[in-house]
């Protein structure tokens, strides 16, 4: 694909890309299962012997990152399907958030295994990775935005970039909590976006694109 060269969302290529990207997330979400350890056959004599070999931890983890990637995954699908056309500036910021969203098992690994779940640095790391995917997500929508490859009939202000920008704030921000106070407190502010997520996603959803018939149907 030269720097130039764009495909419409009826062509084969776009198609392509967008089947090549969903793959990822799905690889991605399906990898997670593996950070789950079987507990030793004695641990399975009681309840408590399960509940004590640290697979409630890795449970947990797996839950939280199969949301997160699901999460991303929703993103992608909703930026893409207001994206006209399949551009190299679109294939190259879906490919740096894809990279960040198959590191995510990796670093589900470190926050969720019991040897390691209490240490700063892997909850530090996941919350990096998480808001780098962010990032390159939200960069993908607003180069979008900014080359008219999303119609909308709002313009991008400052203030709906700042919206955009909630997730790796939030995770940026808990990072030196983590190192601070402990990885459980720079996990609660994580629950931050319980609330903001929600707020801001009532003001950065993109418009969808104009039926074909609207434009000609207002031109007449």
């Amino acid at each position: 694909m030269s720097s130039s060269q764009s495909f419409d969302r009826s062509s084969v290529e776009y198609g392509r890309g967008v089947s090549f990207f969903d793959a990822i997330y799905g690889f991605a979400i399906t990898l997670l299962v593996t950070n789950v350890d079987l507990p030793a056959a004695e641990a399975w004599q009681s309840p408590a012997g399960v509940w004590n070999s640290g697979i409630v931890g890795q449970l947990f983890g797996f839950l939280l990152s199969f949301v997160v990637i699901a999460t991303f995954w929703r993103v992608n699908f909703r930026y893409m399907s207001a994206v006209t056309r399949m551009s190299p500036r679109i294939v190259i910021w879906n490919i740096t958030a894809s990279f960040f969203i198959i590191l995510l098992p990796f670093s589900t690994q470190g926050t969720s295994d019991p040897a390691t779940a209490g240490l700063p640095l892997p909850t530090a790391l996941y919350a990096l990775n998480i808001a780098l995917a962010s990032l390159s997500q939200t960069l993908l929508y607003l180069s979008a935005r900014k080359h008219g490859q999303i119609p909308s009939m709002q313009r991008t202000g400052p203030a709906q970039t700042l919206l955009h920008l909630t997730v790796p704030a939030v995770f940026l921000a808990s990072i030196p909590v983590i190192f601070l106070a402990g990885p459980v407190p720079g996990r609660l502010v994580w629950a931050i976006l319980v609330i903001a997520s929600p707020v801001a996603g009532r003001y950065i959803v993109p418009a969808e694109p104009p039926p074909a018939g609207t434009a000609a149907a207002q031109g007449s």
